[in-house]
């Protein structure tokens, strides 16, 4: 456990501390369950050490009032730095997906000097671009504006996140219902308080920093797939092209996230970007 501003982040650690230090920022409302054990692994075995960890209100960190949390969506940017220093660790490769691509954003633009480089997954420019964004698809939109859940029923829930989740998986690949729903189980067994997530959903987004994502000076390697319904490619690609020297790599078919079926794409950039960056 790592303390933040008087909150406790549960976080797990992969490798050798010795090794140059890979931190995973999982999106706003999923616990740090979400970077699969074998794909943690996988990056460690490429001599990094990997951590990743739980935000507020999931898994195994401090829980709040349903409703009401004592945060904002700035202190969980802070937490990332909290987690760093926790464990001793100067300065890491920061590797975030969806929201937790936002929180590495702002940390590089707040904290240049504690950011060895970024690998920004299915995520979005953390501040305004000189192009238009695509919206997310109507799909999309419908689902997040009907769906319903009962927070005290822990079946509602996990029902509630595999649906989600096939959606987030954009519909052109076969979706493996019972890997998610197994995952979504453990997400709710695993909590302290599996009804907090919702609190995520109720985060004031100020801003840490008044620097746009071109003043990020980090080397980066931005990831996006083809059919993301939340954030279009074109997220993606205005993202690239607005941090200095990024490089964007399509995953074709891929949805919202982190899939099983993109590591042999997304692994070996990860291992050679995070060996070439200096500290």
């Amino acid at each position: 456990m790592v303390e933040a501003d008087g909150a406790e982040l549960c976080t797990e650690s992969f490798g050798d501390p010795a090794d140059p230090p890979i931190l995973l920022l999982m999106g706003i409302g999923a616990s740090m369950i979400w970077w699969d054990e074998e794909f943690c692994r996988r990056l460690a075995g490429e001599g990094r050490f990997v951590v990743r960890y739980d935000h507020r209100d999931t898994g195994r960190s401090t829980t709040y009032e349903h409703g009401r949390p004592g945060y904002t969506g700035a202190d969980l940017s802070r937490d990332a730095v909290a987690v760093l220093d926790g464990l001793g660790i100067e300065a890491a490769h920061l590797v975030g997906v969806s929201a937790g691509g936002g929180i590495a954003q702002e940390v590089a633009r707040e904290h240049p000097d504690r950011v060895l480089s970024l690998v920004l997954i299915s995520t979005s420019p953390a501040t305004g671009v000189d192009r238009a964004l695509p919206a997310p698809t109507a799909e999309f939109g419908r689902f997040v504006s009907t769906a319903t859940v009962d927070w005290s029923d822990p079946e509602s829930v996990i029902g509630y996140l595999v649906d989600y989740s096939r959606l987030l998986a954009g519909g052109e690949r076969p979706f493996d219902e019972d890997a998610f729903r197994d995952l979504a189980r453990r997400e709710v067994e695993r909590a302290r308080d599996f009804a907090s997530l919702q609190n995520h959903d109720v985060l004031e987004h100020d801003e840490v920093t008044s620097r746009p994502v071109s003043a990020i000076t980090a080397p980066t390697l931005v990831f996006h797939g083809s059919a993301d319904p939340m954030f279009p490619l074109g997220h993606g690609e205005a993202l690239a092209e607005a941090i200095p020297s990024a490089r964007l790599i399509r995953l074709e078919g891929a949805g919202h996230g982190l899939y099983r079926e993109d590591w042999d794409a997304i692994a070996p950039p990860i291992a050679s970007h995070t060996a070439g960056a200096a500290g």
